[in-house]
């Protein structure tokens, strides 16, 4: 009963800076903004976590797979070498080597296979929206926690500024931002997937 809680205004000063609306009005929006807020961290906690672990896995998995769309060095030297024993051999039995010095760069002639491209491109693609998604909450919270701060002044100042930042969460859509990371995150995953059992078909 805010009227016992608060003393009376004097006539023609209902709306004085510390006026018993002005208290009111912060007592109420105080305790809206206390569970509107913790909603959200509770959720944009979670949210942290779980997208950077999974930015850690797909890290782990693109590392790997990313290394199919470059030359294998390795490869190519044991593929010079067996082509200079041939022109060794070649030599020794007295036959041409015009052939078989051709094309002895095999890095020339590589290409990525298409099922490594589809991999990698899902695989980055999900890795750039988790981070996109880790970044997007973690910004969030920074205007959250700016949000909460108590402002200095008399109830008027603090009521003025308080709605003032309410006109600012809501021009700047962030319930809407904080709704849709989540959706981010699962299309994140769903692509994921869709790599993984590229990666699996093409064993």
């Amino acid at each position: 009963n805010y009227e016992q809680k608060y003393a009376p205004d004097d006539k023609y000063k209902e709306l004085s800076e510390r006026s018993r609306i002005f208290q009111t009005y912060q007592d109420e929006a105080t305790k809206f903004d206390v569970d509107m807020v913790e909603n959200w961290r509770d959720g944009l906690d979670m949210l942290l976590v779980f997208a950077a672990l999974f930015s850690a896995v797909v890290t782990t998995f693109v590392v790997q797979t990313c290394q199919s769309l470059r030359v294998d060095y390795a490869q190519v030297t044991t593929s010079l070498i067996l082509r200079l024993i041939d022109v060794e051999v070649a030599i020794s039995q007295g036959t041409l080597t015009d052939k078989l010095a051709q094309n002895t760069d095999p890095s020339l002639s590589f290409e990525a296979q298409s099922a490594d491209l589809w991999v990698n491109g899902l695989w980055f693609t999900s890795l750039v929206l988790s981070l996109t998604t880790t970044l997007i909450a973690a910004l969030t919270k920074q205007w959250i926690n700016e949000y909460m701060i108590l402002p200095s002044g008399t109830p008027r100042d603090r009521s003025r500024v308080r709605h003032f930042r309410l006109i600012g969460l809501e021009q700047w859509h962030v319930p809407l931002i904080i709704g849709l990371l989540p959706v981010l995150m699962h299309i994140a995953l769903g692509v994921f997937f869709a790599g993984l059992v590229v990666f699996v078909c093409s064993l």
